[in-house]
């Protein structure tokens, strides 16, 4: 499988680092391919970093004002032109999506990707990996546009919740009969 991991690339905690890190190893022994942003730097590294060293492939997509971040020698580098080329190439390129602990550009990702679910634009599976609870909020937020009636689908049809790195696997492995 491709999976498209969005994800922070600065230098995070030990409660952020390890799953990461677990979740990137699992990746690599799966014999996957990491679809990420392309950085070198911060938890984008980490996660490049496990895939590679687990036996997994690596397929950057960065852009043109990051460019120098770009990991040298991954298995394939696109440098995009600006973010929304960036987003769309991303997505293009994965089978699956999950999400990670970020900031504003991980969200507007998530919600890129939610929001072309919600509209059937696409049926990748997606997954939200909360590391130490970093998306509790967003969750309960997610809930609440449910019960309320924001969504036109199911939250559950849209995306998976898993707390730990195994679970966020199995459930892409299992949705795209890879088990």
């Amino acid at each position: 499988m491709r999976i498209c991991v969005f994800l922070s690339a600065a230098d995070l905690d030990d409660r952020y680092t390890r799953p990461a890190r677990e979740f990137a190893e699992l990746l690599g022994k799966g014999g996957h391919t990491l679809v990420w942003g392309g950085s070198d730097v911060g938890l984008m590294k980490v996660v490049a970093d496990g895939v590679q060293r687990a036996g997994g492939r690596l397929c950057g997509v960065s852009v043109d004002f990051l460019a120098a971040k770009a990991r040298p020698g991954a298995d394939e580098m696109v440098i995009a032109r600006d973010l929304a080329e960036r987003k769309r190439l991303l997505l293009e390129k994965a089978d699956a999506v999950v999400i990670m602990v970020g900031g504003t550009g991980t969200l507007d990702e998530a919600t890129e990707i939610l929001e072309l679910k919600k509209h059937g634009h696409t049926d990748k599976p997606v997954v939200l990996l909360n590391s130490a609870g970093f998306y509790d909020g967003l969750k309960e937020q997610f809930r609440r546009m449910d019960t309320e009636g924001f969504l036109p689908r199911p939250l559950t049809d849209l995306v998976f919740f898993a707390e730990e790195p195994v679970g966020a696997l199995a459930y892409l492995e299992e949705s795209q009969g890879v088990a």
